[in-house]
């Protein structure tokens, strides 16, 4: 959501700098069919119903924990998405200079979000089959993410073979 959120911003900061140099909106137009492109790319790579293996790996490796961990939304957040907050705050400083710069990083920031928007299913599989819950563990902003499993309340809802069956 927040990829997606830097690209809407990013897009309107084209928008805005294109229209107020010298009235050409041909970097506007260019850049849209670039985010057309750019979606197309982004559903294509996210379509897959399985989990990537990076994230596999991060939810099976997670530590496992008795108590809940510390909790810092916030901190948390800008702990882990400082790059793409540093991306879109100097693309959106260099349009300034030349407005094409945002509306190439809105691209990128389009094909990121639709490329991992299935991701969290993984997660919340998982939490729903074993009743665990994972947190974000408390790490260098530059050192790879780590999670902290720790035990919830399993969800009594039906499987997907259950719901078919069911259905038909």
């Amino acid at each position: 959501m927040t990829s997606a959120g830097a690209a809407t911003v990013l897009a309107v900061i084209t928008v805005l700098a294109a229209g107020t140099q010298d009235s050409d909106l041909t970097v506007v137009f260019i850049s849209a069919a670039w985010w057309i492109a750019a979606t197309a790319i982004g559903s294509t790579l996210g379509r897959r119903g399985e989990t990537n293996p990076p994230i596999a790996r991060l939810l099976a490796a997670a530590r496992f924990q008795t108590i809940l961990p510390e909790l810092h939304p916030g901190r948390t957040l800008i702990n882990r998405l400082w790059p793409l907050l540093l991306c879109t705050v100097a693309a959106g400083a260099l349009a300034v200079i030349a407005p094409q710069v945002p509306g190439i990083a809105c691209g990128f920031a389009i094909i990121w979000s639709l490329a991992w928007r299935r991701q969290d299913e993984a997660v919340t599989a998982i939490e729903d089959r074993d009743g665990a819950r994972f947190y974000v563990d408390r790490t260098s902003p530059f050192k790879a993410i780590q999670l902290v499993r720790t035990p919830g309340f399993k969800a009594d809802t039906p499987s997907r073979i259950e719901r078919e069956a069911a259905a038909s």
